[in-house]
């Protein structure tokens, strides 16, 4: 095959061109996972040694071409003044020691920007040679296209980068190139001479069966996953699922919250499953020191206190004073965390076995411990107190005493010195003529309800190194999710000396059914994972707010205090609790009982929606399957004869003689065997013989004039005529 290769031709060129297509798959997910920018020079060098290989450039030249271009790139992107003039060699040789002596102390995250640029052109340069290398010397570049699509398809489930289309393109490229590899592999060992006909009849059916299968492939139905995603299977057996810092990360908790900003992807995988009374928030943990960058726990005052099942746990959430209900949610844990989500007024949590629970005072996180170590029960029950806050003592209450306000005032009002103070000028703004905490920390809260803020996952922003995360959402953004509503909320209230802390759980969940005892079932995924911010009022303790756009914590705020409230029996409260309400659930318009007519109108306007969200692809395919059926129609007296024969093989009745006459009178036309118009049968057949130099068609014509004639055929007559009829119509092919 060298023979044929070294030879500059269109499939030469064809196999290069989807070779380049394959590296190409490798370096688009580069610049999305990456902080690596100007990814198009290394596309072009790339393209450059791959046009160097096919050129059959010298080996010395097309490494001096390459290193001029690597040298040229490197001068462009990281220094100044003329390339020619080296004047900048001098600081390229120094980043060169200077590296090798990094790499030699092992110092690898030292690593400067243009000694990893030198690295990644060395790979490439490799991959390079490697595909030359399998093209024409081993002809086999299975491993290399079995490598891509396991790196990309390992990129998709594990990382944000969606590669379904990379997926289609890596199969159409690589299944094209090991094809015309076995071609060409074939042309050399059976020492066969290459035209253009004969090489037309192996590329033609490859590229239609590798059109036709990849098309089918895209339009045709998908089957739901048989196996659960395997991300969060993994992720459930650390405790710190749901990890990220810069860039794009999946939705879920985690506990490292020191880096907030970026988008982030929805992640429906089920944490665990509920049966409540009333919605509610669940709560993991919060967090106290904001850094301008995100949030970290007070780690000077951490501090670890025990309890058991019965115990009330040694938290404050609110006093005694505050009137409640009691109320109590189950939980049954669907991922193995090893921390108990909890409502807020937790009163005792039971379990089926025995667990110890261990109370980090400054987060508020409960661990669950087994034996002493950290296990998650299969489910809980927790009893709560359901609180509701009376505005008028939380209006009067910033002027109460409180044992507890100078500690929380310490620990709760903390600001990094260098927030930006537009931030307090805003703050004092939006709550201006407000008297009390709690008038000041709803006007806040409704701030975010309007002035152009937006609840956005995708587009929100990370902050550059000399950026403060709050002040980049309120005054350039205005667009994100609960953490910037959240966190903007708790800065500009402590900036006014008002005690707020960062909730981090999940919102109650989707609603799932009602069961007989009257309690909601809800299920909680990862997408479910929240923040929101608690404020502290002096002689009632904490109390949750929601600033989220979109989102409602159901806190119940009395504005009028019935002389009844404080002396409610328990079994008042007790009954006021029982047949909690199914939330009601928006009808589908045709389930409310529409006519077909407007049935099929919905269906049509459906139709329509869908058409337009997807006209691209819908031109795409419509032109990909027009060419297919084009081929298809264009070839047809190529492989129709296979059809007959194949179809007819499993006819073996008489009548199915006369039909495939027929189909043998007209393949013969399309092969070019017109019938005149006054020209009969036996005349036919034997200008048919003479062309193809047989008796076939004459015997077959006497058979069929017979059944004209008589109306019947003799037993056997099938079976005497298939051989002839067989032998016509593959001659005609």
């Amino acid at each position: 095959m060298k023979a044929h290769l070294n030879r500059f031709d269109f499939g030469l060129l064809l196999l290069y061109g989807l070779s380049f297509l394959l590296i190409w798959e490798w370096l688009r997910p580069v610049k999305e996972l990456t902080e690596t920018g100007n990814i198009g020079v290394f596309i072009v060098f790339v393209f450059i040694a791959l046009l160097l290989s096919l050129l059959g450039v010298r080996p010395f030249a097309g490494f001096c071409i390459k290193i001029l271009y690597i040298l040229y790139s490197v001068h462009s992107l990281y220094y100044q003044g003329s390339l020619l003039n080296f004047s900048w060699a001098g600081s390229f040789i120094k980043d060169l020691k200077a590296n090798f002596g990094r790499i030699w102390n092992a110092q690898w995250t030292e690593l400067d920007d243009v000694f990893r640029t030198l690295l990644f052109f060395t790979l490439l340069w490799i991959i390079a040679y490697l595909i030359q290398y399998w093209l024409i010397t081993r002809k086999r570049i299975f491993v290399f296209f079995l490598m891509t699509l396991i790196f990309i398809t390992v990129l998709d489930t594990f990382t944000p980068y969606d590669a379904y289309a990379a997926i289609i393109r890596t199969a159409i490229a690589g299944f094209l190139v090991m094809g015309m590899l076995t071609f060409y592999r074939l042309v050399e060992m059976e020492n066969i001479k290459k035209s253009f006909i004969f090489t037309r009849k192996w590329m033609v059916p490859l590229a239609v069966m590798i059109a036709l299968s990849s098309a089918l492939g895209y339009a045709a139905p998908k089957a739901e996953p048989i196996w659960p995603d395997p991300v969060p299977f993994i992720k459930s057996f650390n405790s710190e699922s749901g990890e990220g810092q810069a860039g794009i990360k999946r939705a879920g908790y985690g506990t490292d919250d020191s880096r907030l900003g970026g988008a982030f992807l929805g992640d429906d995988q089920v944490v665990f499953t509920t049966e409540i009374e009333e919605q509610h928030y669940w709560k993991v943990e919060t967090k106290g020191i904001y850094t301008g960058k995100g949030w970290v726990a007070d780690d000077e005052r951490a501090n670890t206190l025990d309890f058991s099942e019965g115990t009330v746990p040694p938290m404050l959430s609110f006093y005694d004073t505050v009137p409640s209900k009691k109320r109590t949610s189950t939980v049954h844990n669907v991922l193995d965390y090893s921390h108990i989500q909890y409502p807020h007024g937790v009163m005792n949590i039971e379990t089926d076995d025995f667990y110890l629970y261990r109370l980090n005072q400054v987060t508020q996180k409960i661990s669950s411990l087994k034996e002493f170590e950290d296990s998650a029960p299969d489910s809980y029950t927790v009893q709560y107190r359901s609180p509701s806050f009376q505005v008028e003592e939380l209006q009067n209450s910033s002027e109460k005493e409180d044992e507890n306000l100078s500690e929380i005032m310490l620990a709760y009002t903390q600001l990094p010195s260098n927030l930006p103070p537009t931030v307090k000028e805003l703050a004092l703004e939006v709550t201006e003529g407000k008297e009390s905490w709690f008038d000041k920390a709803q006007a806040v809260e409704e701030y975010f309800r309007m002035n152009g803020f937006v609840y956005d996952q995708i587009n929100a922003a990370m902050p550059g190194e000399d950026e403060d995360y709050v002040a980049q959402f309120l005054f350039e953004t205005k667009r994100g999710y609960c953490d910037n509503f959240s966190t903007a909320m708790a800065v500009m209230l402590r900036t006014l000396d008002i005690p707020t802390r960062w909730v981090k759980g999940y919102t109650e969940g989707e609603y799932k059914e009602t069961l007989k005892s009257g309690k909601m079932v809800y299920e909680v995924t990862n997408n479910n994972a929240h923040s929101w911010v608690e404020v502290y009022f002096p002689g009632v303790g904490w109390v949750p707010f929601e600033p989220t756009q979109g989102f409602s914590d159901n806190v119940t705020f009395e504005y009028e205090v019935e002389s009844e409230t404080s002396e409610e029996t328990e079994e008042e409260q007790q009954v006021a609790a029982e047949a909690p309400v199914k939330p009601e659930v928006e009808t589908p318009v045709e389930a409310a009982g529409t006519t077909t007519s407007g049935s099929m109108a919905s269906w049509f306007q459906n139709l329509k929606t869908l058409l337009s969200l997807n006209m691209k692809n819908v031109i795409i395919l419509g032109v990909l399957l027009g060419g297919i059926l084009a081929i298809i129609f264009l070839t047809r007296k190529k492989w129709l004869p296979f059809y007959y024969v194949t179809l007819f093989k499993m006819r073996h009745k008489e009548e199915h003689f006369p039909k495939a006459y027929q189909v043998l009178l007209m393949q013969l036309q399309r092969h070019g065997l017109k019938r005149g118009k006054d020209q009969t049968l036996r005349e036919y057949a034997k200008y048919v013989d003479q062309f193809f130099s047989s008796r076939d068609m004459g015997q077959l014509t006497a058979q069929y004039e017979q059944f004209l004639y008589r109306g019947q055929l003799k037993e056997g007559t099938w079976a005497e005529a298939r051989p002839h009829w067989e032998s016509l119509i593959k001659k005609a092919g």
